[in-house]
C-alpha cells in the first residue's frame, strides 16, 4: 500500500512536471506567426511606388492582426529593400528565404522580378509581384503570381480606346528602355498593328532620365494623332511637364504609370488631360475601394496609388485563399491560386473579384481614366477579359 502510494505520487509528480511543458509547446506552436517577406523598392528610382506598396501591405496586416490574424495566427511582415537594383533584389530574396516565409510580396520592377523569381520557385514559395512585363508569367514558374494586370491585358484595352474613342490613325510611342518598358513597347506595337494604327515615331528613353526636351521635340515633329507614354512614374511626370512647356496639343495616352497619384502630384497641372487605362484606381466608383482610400490617407496623410492597392489586395487575397484551404501551406497555396478566384464575399477587403489563370496572371475589372483638375477621374469600367 505504501509502495503503491509512493509510485502513484511519483507518477502524479512526473505528470505535473511534464504537463506544463506540453501545454507550453502547444501554445507556442499555435502562437507562431505567419511570416510574409516584403521584397520591395524602398530606395532608388522605384522608392515612391515601393513605399506605397509597403505601406498598404503593412496596413492590411495590422487590420488582419487586429481581427485575430489568419486561422488564429498573427501575421508578421519583414521588409527587404531592393534599392531598385536587380542584383540587390536577388540577394534580398535569398535573405528573405532564409527566414522561411509563407509568401513573398514584390518586387514591382520587372527587371528585378526576372532576376530573382527562380529563387522563390526553387524554394517553392509563392511570390506576388507588381511587375507587368508579359514574359514573366510565361517562363514556367508555378510560384509567380501577378498583383497587377499583365501588359498584354492592359495594352489590348488601350488599343481599343485609341482606335474607338480617340480615333487616332497614328501615334508616337515614348517608352523607357528597361524590362518593363521593353515589354510594354512590344505589346503596344503589336496591338497598334492589329488596329491598323501607324507608329509615327518610336522613341526610347532611359530609366532615371531627367531631361525630356529632345524627346518631346521628336514626338511633336512626327505629327501623330496621339502620344503614348510608357515609363516609370517620376519620368512620366517629367515628360508631362516638358510636353506642357512645349505646348503639345494631341492627347497624351498611357497606362497606370502615367495616371497614378504620384505622377499627378509630381507633374502638377501638366498632368491635366492625360488619359488612358488604369488597372486599379483609388477613385474607382466602388464603396470598398473608396473606404480603403480614406483609411490609407488617414493613416499616412497621402493618397494611395495603384501599387498600394495591389499590395493591399494581394495580402487579403492570400488571407482569403489560406482560410479557404484551412491550413498554412505554401505549396498548397500556390496550387490553389492557379485557376483560383477570390471575391469580396469571401473577404470584403479584397475589394474586387479577381481570378488567376494557369500562368499566374490576374484578371479583374479595370478602368479608363482622365486627369481632371489634378485628380484622376474614372471615365468607364472595363470588364474582365474572361468571365
Amino acid at each position: 500500500m505504501t509502495i503503491f502510494t509512493r509510485t502513484a505520487a511519483s507518477a502524479v509528480a512526473l505528470l505535473a512536471l511534464t504537463l506544463p511543458l506540453t501545454l507550453t509547446a502547444t501554445a507556442g506552436s499555435a502562437a507562431e506567426p505567419i511570416k510574409i517577406a516584403d521584397v520591395i523598392e524602398l530606395s532608388g528610382t522605384g522608392a515612391t511606388t515601393g513605399t506605397n506598396w509597403r505601406n498598404a501591405a503593412a496596413m492590411a496586416i495590422d487590420e488582419i492582426n487586429a481581427k485575430g490574424g489568419i486561422l488564429g495566427r498573427q501575421v508578421q511582415m519583414t521588409d527587404y529593400d531592393t534599392q531598385t537594383n536587380p542584383g540587390v533584389s536577388r540577394a534580398q530574396i535569398q535573405k528573405a528565404l532564409d527566414g522561411e516565409p509563407y509568401v513573398i510580396l514584390g518586387p514591382i520592377f520587372s527587371g528585378s522580378v526576372k532576376a530573382n523569381m527562380n529563387l522563390a520557385q526553387q524554394a517553392e514559395i509563392p511570390q506576388f509581384v507588381g511587375a507587368q512585363a508579359e514574359e514573366l508569367t510565361h517562363l514556367g514558374d508555378d510560384y509567380l503570381f501577378r498583383a497587377n494586370l499583365s501588359q498584354g491585358a492592359g495594352m489590348a484595352k488601350i488599343a481599343n480606346y485609341i482606335h474607338d474613342d480617340i480615333k487616332a490613325k497614328s501615334i508616337a510611342v515614348v517608352w523607357v528602355n528597361n524590362d518593363f518598358g521593353k515589354g510594354g513597347h512590344d505589346a503596344i506595337l503589336k496591338q497598334m498593328a492589329s488596329a491598323g494604327i501607324k507608329i509615327a515615331a518610336d522613341i526610347s528613353t532611359e530609366s532615371g532620365q531627367a531631361d525630356f526636351a529632345a524627346d518631346v521635340v521628336k514626338a511633336k515633329s512626327a505629327n501623330p494623332d496621339a502620344i503614348f507614354v510608357y515609363s516609370n512614374e517620376e519620368e512620366s511626370a517629367r515628360f508631362l511637364r516638358e510636353a506642357k512647356k512645349q505646348g503639345v496639343a494631341v492627347p497624351l495616352v498611357g497606362e497606370t504609370t502615367l495616371l497614378g497619384q504620384k505622377v499627378i502630384d509630381l507633374a502638377g497641372d501638366a498632368a491635366n488631360g492625360a488619359r488612358g487605362h488604369v488597372s486599379l484606381s483609388p477613385d474607382a466608383p466602388i464603396p470598398a475601394v473608396q473606404a480603403f482610400r480614406d483609411n490609407f490617407k488617414k493613416r499616412y496623410d497621402n493618397l494611395p496609388d495603384h501599387a498600394a492597392m495591389q499590395a493591399y489586395m494581394a495580402v487579403y487575397a492570400i488571407k482569403a485563399m489560406t482560410e479557404k484551404l484551412g491550413k498554412v501551406d505554401s505549396k498548397a497555396l500556390a496550387a490553389a491560386f492557379h485557376g483560383g478566384t477570390v471575391t469580396p464575399a469571401m473577404e470584403p477587403n479584397v475589394l474586387m473579384d479577381a481570378s488567376w489563370d494557369k500562368n499566374g496572371d490576374v484578371d479583374r475589372d479595370s478602368f479608363l481614366a482622365e486627369v481632371v483638375d489634378g485628380k484622376q477621374k474614372i471615365v468607364a469600367v472595363l470588364p474582365r477579359l474572361a468571365k
